[in-house]
């Protein structure tokens, strides 16, 4: 596992972060907690759950019993808000994105698997996730990411409960599922952390998603009632009318499937959306046609409105793989929307990373307060590391050296 070393400014920025932090935790003790827990995140320990943390900080068998002990108070019992060190821990990093000539354009939605043993962690059961691939005994979590062109960071995550949970009041009481708390779906959670997010006013232009969001016509109606643009994926049975050029519908409506099909390699460019680390260049093929999508969104035909159908043909394979809808304005270059569109391929990145670097799917707690505290310290930990990141490659620090990073997340 990496260990993140700081020098001694580095020390001095994540102590006036931790401040920032210490703001919204209403005593000293709970300040400590937060700052011992999150130094343990980011940590050299394989596991990153209160047992080693506590053992990192503390040599004597009874002293580190103490800590065990605090620590799990912390987490489980303690009385503070998520919603305010999540959105402190966001607008950090915005902040720091923003002095280092990174701007905010996109926000991400996706969920991933924590996979589990046994039954009793919150919201924990037989499902699938993508993370694995299959169905499996895992807690699904959603998340909100801002994204740069060079960040992507985590501010927010959404615990899916299935209805099975939440119907069954011992396992609600076990966990201590607070009484408000109702099943939602993960389009549902998604837009509950877009609402704050647009309130809470964090930068960004449009949304990205894959089709598990994109098909939904609430999920892409609510995004534009925000007064956002969206990319985002949907699946080639999804049916839209092609438009001619006055934007008026041509025949019967198609599957998305089959307009790539119809339309032949021929019509599908070679674009560029990413250089990897070893100077190959990601690419794929695409076309792009302008649609309204089939299905009744609650208007009329006429006034729906014109999107952009996206259409993805990867070199090597016999025919079309992915489709998206956008509604990222006409002029713009297609190279640019796809680019945007293609944005989402770091997510799992950052899934990734957060798993392996700072522990988010190491909780071995059971309660719902405490999944989401543990979260919430793992928020701040990225959010504090990316910020050290981009200080280290701005335009200004170009040149300068890497000896007061604290660490390298990619």
């Amino acid at each position: 596992m990496r260990t993140y070393v700081m020098d001694p400014a580095g020390s001095v920025r994540i102590e006036e972060f931790f401040q920032r932090i210490g703001k919204h935790l209403p005593d000293k003790r709970q300040r400590a907690s937060f700052a011992t827990y999150a130094f343990g995140l980011m940590g050299d320990t394989e596991r990153k759950s209160v047992e080693p943390i506590a053992a990192r900080v503390c040599k004597q068998p009874a002293e580190c019993k103490q800590m065990q002990n605090r620590l799990l108070d912390f987490l489980g019992r303690g009385r503070w808000s998520d919603e305010p060190v999540r959105l402190e821990a966001a607008q950090f990093v915005v902040e720091k994105l923003a002095a280092s000539q990174e701007m905010v354009f996109a926000w991400v939605i996706d969920d991933t698997g924590m996979l589990k043993q046994g039954k009793e962690s919150v919201g924990v059961q037989r499902q699938y996730t993508g993370s694995a691939g299959k169905i499996t005994n895992c807690q699904i979590a959603v998340s909100l990411s801002i994204a740069t062109r060079s960040e992507q960071v985590p501010i927010d995550f959404e615990l899916y409960l299935p209805e099975e949970w939440l119907d069954d009041a011992e396992r609600r009481d076990k966990a201590r599922i607070p009484a408000h708390v109702t099943f939602k779906t993960k389009i549902d959670l998604a837009l509950d952390m877009l609402d704050r997010a647009h309130a809470a006013g964090l930068p960004g232009d449009v949304v990205l998603a894959d089709c598990a969001y994109g098909e939904s016509v609430d999920f892409r109606l609510t995004v534009r009632t925000l007064g956002f643009d969206f990319a985002v994926g949907v699946r080639g049975r999804t049916s839209v009318f092609l438009l001619d050029s006055r934007g008026r519908p041509i025949g019967a409506p198609l599957l998305a499937q089959d307009i790539g099909t119809i339309l032949g390699r021929k019509q599908f460019r070679k674009y560029s959306w990413k250089e990897s680390t070893s100077g190959r260049k990601l690419s794929s093929r695409f076309c792009f046609r302008r649609v309204k999508v089939a299905a009744d969104d609650g208007s009329p035909l006429p006034q729906r409105e014109q999107l952009w159908l996206m259409i993805e043909w990867p070199t090597g394979e016999p025919k079309p793989t992915k489709y998206f809808l956008t509604t990222m304005p006409r002029r713009m270059a297609k190279k640019q929307i796809a680019r945007i569109v293609k944005e989402r391929w770091k997510t799992e990145r950052v899934y990734e990373e957060m798993k392996g670097e700072l522990g988010l799917d190491h909780y071995e707690g059971r309660s719902f307060p405490g999944w989401h505290h543990h979260v919430s310290v793992a928020i701040c930990c990225y959010a504090f590391i990316a910020a050290e990141r981009v200080r280290a490659f701005s335009p200004s620090a170009r040149g300068k050296g890497r000896a007061d990073e604290v660490g390298d997340a990619a």
